[in-house]
């Protein structure tokens, strides 16, 4: 391996801890009021969310100094060592059950949710896999198909639970990082038609996922329940206009949006905000994007590039999802706007992929 620069990307570094910065003001407007309530102190989400995000930071800082190509030795048994937890958090009593899902394992309130760290451990599965079997991506036999088995079967252990949104955030991911390790075109259509049938399987075969489906399309059929979240968000979106009601001044968050910190806070965040402020988050997203590209683009070897590639790849598509379901383009998921959600596994498994990526920075050429 080359010699590592001795700086990481700062850019990327100041776009994160900026995206943190607002994210902890944002869970503290959009939760002090539920807080003080439940909680007997308006900074109970907020002092949790600043706990996370100072752990992770640390990590992301640690994380940053391995050498990002131990990740490929090691990605086999952190793989497996996210499966096992997969399975185990499906035995009751060692799951705990929350929004429906089987989804976390933990005690009380400090929990980890195994699916969040699975992402990040087949990332560095498959970008190892990839960078060494490049040559037989092109076959479907050979090299596709056994690759999108590892996947498919993550993604079937955290369907159990059931948990839609992250494990379409684990499976578009790494499409895209078998897209760009050379595979076919023709082999994605194909696998594409069997995977537009089978998510039809998965709407139909649980009806809350038929009601999402409908809500989305038209809310105000069934506004007090399937369309609920939706009309809400909108509600609170709309009325923030160019410059935002005002820090601190939304009235959505008072009952109205169901716990606002997490998947809707950039609901909250525009209605206070308005559109300036949440064109600037997008624009920080954007910022982050081009950094993980360049990044990718002078990788020194093809596992640095695909292990980048897989890291923006996620960030980014989950924010796609979040922002969609927001605004009403998507049916609602549950899945975290990253850095900026309530939720300590979300938010430290980001800040520990970015420590990744920019290790990857140091030895990137550019």
């Amino acid at each position: 391996m080359p010699k590592a620069k001795k700086t990481p990307d700062f850019v990327l570094v100041v776009i994160t801890l900026t995206l943190l910065a607002i994210g902890l003001i944002a869970v503290y407007s959009a939760s002090a009021q539920s807080a003080e309530i439940n909680f007997g102190d308006e900074f109970f989400f907020a002092k949790r969310q600043l706990l996370f995000a100072t752990l992770g930071i640390v990590a992301m800082f640690f994380i940053m100094q391995i050498d990002y190509w131990t990740w490929g030795t090691w990605s086999k048994i952190l793989l497996i060592l996210c499966i096992v937890l997969l399975i185990a958090v499906l035995i009751p009593g060692i799951g705990l059950v929350r929004g429906g899902a089987r989804s976390w394992i933990g005690v009380g309130s400090f929990s980890i949710q195994p699916s969040e760290f699975t992402k990040l451990a087949m990332i560095a599965f498959l970008a190892k896999y990839l960078s060494v079997n490049q040559k037989k991506i092109t076959s479907f036999k050979k090299g596709l198909a056994p690759s999108l088995g590892v996947v498919l079967f993550a993604f079937g252990m955290i369907m159990l639970q059931p948990d839609l949104g992250t494990g379409a955030v684990l499976v578009g991911t790494c499409v895209v990082m078998i897209y760009v390790a050379g595979a076919r075109i023709s082999h994605f259509v194909g696998l594409g038609v069997i995977g537009l049938l089978g998510f039809v399987a998965l709407i139909i075969s649980a009806p809350y996922r038929i009601k999402r489906i409908t809500s989305f399309l038209d809310p105000w059929k069934d506004p007090l329940e399937s369309g609920f979240q939706i009309i809400q968000s909108l509600y609170a979106i709309g009325p923030g206009g160019l410059l935002g009601l005002g820090l601190g001044q939304s009235r959505q968050k008072y009952g109205y949006l169901p716990e606002p910190q997490t998947d809707f806070i950039f609901a909250i965040l525009a209605e206070e905000l308005g559109f300036i402020g949440g064109s600037l988050v997008l624009l920080l997203f954007g910022l982050l994007l081009w950094r993980g590209i360049r990044i990718a683009l002078g990788a020194p070897d093809l596992f640095g590039s695909l292990l980048a590639v897989g890291i923006i790849g996620m960030i980014s598509i989950q924010v796609m999802i979040n922002i969609g379901v927001v605004t009403g383009l998507m049916p609602v998921t549950g899945i975290t706007l990253p850095f900026l959600s309530y939720g300590g596994s979300s938010l430290t498994l980001m800040l520990l992929a970015l420590g990744v990526l920019l290790n990857i920075s140091r030895y990137a050429r550019y």
